[in-house]
């Protein structure tokens, strides 16, 4: 398994959608990658500059391929990847404020 840290540009219009949906859980069923995915994306953070920061465990070469095509795409722009050791994409994001305030820590 590896661990990337995810930056992208999230699609204004659509992150309420998102937050709703990951309030209630509808990615956990998406197998295998749905449960880590909604974590990520609850505690996602973001940048000064806009974009929208978290750290993935993936399987997948590329990576976030499934996720890709599942959720993120729909979601995001200009998705980025650089691999990281496992929390290290959580530390580099620091005091960035959360995505998702009332999901943060779920």
């Amino acid at each position: 398994m590896e661990y990337y840290l995810v930056s992208a540009i999230p699609r204004l219009n659509r992150m309420d959608d998102l937050e709703t949906r990951l309030a209630a859980d509808e990615f956990v069923q998406l197998r295998p990658f749905g449960p880590a995915l909604c974590g990520s994306l609850r505690n996602a953070r973001l940048s000064a500059s806009g974009l929208a920061v978290w750290e993935e465990e993936d399987y997948c070469s590329p990576p976030l391929a499934e996720e890709r095509a599942a959720v993120l795409d729909h979601y995001f722009d200009q998705l980025l990847t650089s691999q990281v050791r496992q929390g290290e994409g959580w530390e580099r994001m620091g005091p960035l404020r959360p995505l998702f305030p009332a999901l943060a820590g779920r």
